[in-house]
This record gives C-alpha cells, structure tokens and sequence, in this order.
C-alpha cells in the first residue's frame, strides 16, 4: 500500500507531505528516499515501492512544498530539467534537513521500539543525505551522486553512524577536483565509504529514463541493499 501523507514539522506549526509505502507484515526497518531536484515523482515512488517490497516501511517527503507542493518533474525534458534547477535555488536546505528529521521522527513512530531508519538520497538528495548524517539521528546513509559534497566535509567529525557514496567519475555536476577532495577530505573517517564508477555521469542510478545505466545501477542499488542490511 503506498499513499501521500501529512506529517508535522518538527515546530508543529505546519504540515507537509510525505510519500509512504508499506511493505506487508511487519517493516524490517525504514528507509528514507530523499528526492532529487525533480520532486517526489514517479521514479521516487518506484525507489520508495521497491524498498517496500523488501520489506522495509519507505518514506519519501515532499521538500519543495515551501515553495510550491508536489512538484513532480521529468529531467529528460529540457524546459523541465530547467524548472527544477529553479526550485533548486529557491530551496532552504538548512530547512529541508529538519524536515527529513521530522520524517525520521514519523518513521520511527510507526515502527516497533528500536526500530531503526536509513536514508537514501540521490542528486540534491545525494548531499542531504550526507549532511543528515552530520545533523541527524538516522542509523544508516546513502548518498548517489551529491553535489557539492566537499563544502560540507568540515561537519564529517558529527558523522557516527555508518555512510555509503556513490561517486561517477564522469558526473558533470561534480567535477574531477571535487571528487578527489571527497576522497582525500574522507578518506580517515571510518564511518565512510565511497564507490567509484568510472566513465558514468550523473543520475546513473535514476529508477527510469535516458540517464539510467542499467548495469551500474544494479551494481550501486544492491551495494545499497547490503548495506541497509548490514546495518538497519
């Protein structure tokens, strides 16, 4: 069962939207899909519907909703790659992380008591999953082609729970120089593991669409899929 959902800030003083899919029985575990600049839209409800079907309870919430409520876009069409690049800008990220709390907060009231939640995120996702792992208290993180990772590596010293990153080496949002301050900046923290994919570009991993490599993205999901395992 997957459905759209209210949950309240972390303030109480609003409402927003969350995607929710349930697996049948009783969740393993949560897991948190943090969307790319494109909204909670078809290919963020498949991830969010997968998770489920492995049984593990799936949230994905709505970030854009300050500025405009369930923007869903398409990256493969020109003028809607553009619009996003707009909600992008428009976007409080400092805010957006306290709503993913909030989600974790709602996720875990849902499941039995030490019941433990992870978060995935990819693009823009990719780094707010990154920087919930130095604000938050989720237990495990996954981060798919997050830009502008290496102007956060100064919170790495929060990081307590275990963190996964996907890093195409051919990402025209993360340049070379980016990726190799990823990898020196994090190299000495052993909370943190970085997958190369050499020759990919961003957005390798999408559920659907022109930029998905079929292969690679395999190859980074059931990475993914271990990794929950081993530590939710």
């Amino acid at each position: 069962m997957a459905t759209f959902t209210s949950i309240s800030t972390l303030e109480g003083d609003a409402q927003f939207d969350v995607y929710v899919a349930r697996p049948e029985g009783t969740p393993r575990a949560a897991i948190v899909v943090i969307q790319e600049i494109f909204g909670v839209n078809e290919g963020i409800r498949r991830k969010c519907d997968s998770w489920a079907k492995a049984g593990y309870l799936a949230l994905s919430p709505d970030l854009f909703w300050r500025e405009k409520p369930h923007v869903e876009l398409d990256p493969d069409v020109p003028e809607e790659f553009q619009a996003a690049i707009g909600h992008m800008q428009e976007f409080d990220q400092d805010l957006g992380i306290r709503d993913i709390e909030a989600t974790i907060k709602a996720a875990r009231a849902e499941l039995a008591d030490g019941g433990k939640v992870g978060l995935v995120g990819y693009c823009l996702g990719g780094r707010l999953a990154f920087m919930a792992a130095c604000r938050t208290d989720g237990d495990a993180f996954v981060g798919y082609y997050g830009v502008g990772i290496d102007g956060l590596l100064g919170e790495q010293h929060a990081i307590g729970k275990p963190v996964l990153l996907h890093v195409p080496t051919a990402d025209g949002f993360v340049p070379a120089d980016v990726q190799q301050k990823m990898h020196e900046g994090l190299k000495d923290n052993r909370h943190v593991t970085l997958y190369d994919y050499e020759g990919l570009d961003h957005g390798f991993a999408a559920e659907m669409g022109n930029r998905r490599n079929e292969e690679a993205a395999q190859l980074a999901d059931q990475r993914t899929a271990d990794f929950f395992a081993a530590n939710l």
